[in-house]
């Protein structure tokens, strides 16, 4: 439950509501503890599944090749740590409809009309900006452009809402507990690690990324890595992901705010073709519920600060 003085508080345009633990008529959903406890704020921007009837309409894509960007199944992991008093936040929109790992300017002038040309950093130019062109593949989405004011109306519908609530539960864990810690949930194809080489020299089942150490204390980093490996999990850091807008926006270890992005090998618990989980699913989440647990028991300690 929040803070009582926090209800109704402006935090960057967006009040905490009064009522309803679970919110389900934004572009989020917002799960909540009875009691916070934990200054730890899980995250799921990739999870969001419900496809709007014009983007389906518009798609040339098969219903399952246009869900292939999705972080399937990421948020039903994590579902459990209102239990430890930590909240957490999924994404109804998926990513192909609105990254919220890409920040809100970062236009495809490829999809985009009247989208900006200079600047293009290589994930706007491969067609992953914030209104993504293209699903995993590089297969595209749409034939044709959408124009600016459509593009707009999305990142204001579904980009800021999301971020300002983000930015809000941070801020309230900063108020109650001095620090906070953002777990930047999401999952991974099998063929992103299938090169890459964890603790023992085998692939790794978990990434752990905070940008080469920019985005959170390594203090806090070793603990959640530790949690995940006490499960069982083979863990990475950075390789190949680092960590993308989430991490790179709200991690400020410097002013104790650490963001820490997490990916899951999705075959451990569903299939990659199909999306639907499979027979270790319960099994896989049982593991992450413990690791969440851990933690969640984060937001007990005062960790020393860390270069910016």
């Amino acid at each position: 439950m929040i803070d009582q003085g926090l209800l109704g508080k402006n935090f960057g345009g967006y009040s905490f509501p009064r009522e309803d633990r679970t919110m389900t008529q934004q572009p989020f959903v917002l799960h909540r503890p009875k009691e916070r406890t934990s200054c730890v704020v899980f995250s799921s921007p990739h999870s969001g599944c419900r496809y709007p009837p014009d983007m389906m309409q518009r798609s040339v894509l098969d219903p399952l090749v246009l869900r292939s960007s999705e972080d399937a199944h990421v948020d039903k992991l994590y579902g459990e740590v209102p239990r430890f008093g930590a909240v957490l936040l999924s994404a109804v929109y998926p990513r192909a409809y609105v990254d919220l790992n890409r920040r809100a300017d970062e236009l495809d002038p490829a999809l985009i009309e009247g989208a900006p040309r200079a600047g293009l950093n290589p994930r706007v130019a491969s067609g992953l900006g914030v209104i993504p062109r293209v699903v995993s593949g590089g297969r595209n989405i749409y034939r044709g452009k959408m124009s600016r004011a459509e593009a707009q109306g999305r990142i204001d519908a579904v980009w800021h809402p999301y971020h300002r609530l983000l930015q809000a539960l941070i801020e309230e864990a900063r108020g109650l507990f001095g620090q906070a810690v953002l777990i930047d949930c999401h999952s991974m194809p099998r063929e992103a690690v299938l090169a890459v080489r964890g603790g023992k020299g085998r692939r790794p089942d978990v990434v752990i990324g905070d940008r080469y150490g920019a985005s959170a204390a390594p203090g806090i980093v070793s603990e959640v890595e530790a949690a995940f490996r006490a499960q069982g999990f083979d863990v990475a850091r950075n390789v190949p992901f680092a960590g993308a807008f989430v991490t790179q926006n709200y991690g400020r270890p410097s002013r104790r705010s650490h963001a820490i992005q997490v990916e899951i090998d999705r075959s451990l618990y569903m299939d990659e073709r199909t999306l639907t989980p499979h027979s270790d699913f319960d099994a896989v989440r049982a593991r992450i519920t413990a690791a969440a647990e851990a933690i969640a028991g984060i937001g007990g300690k005062a960790l020393p600060l860390a270069a910016e």
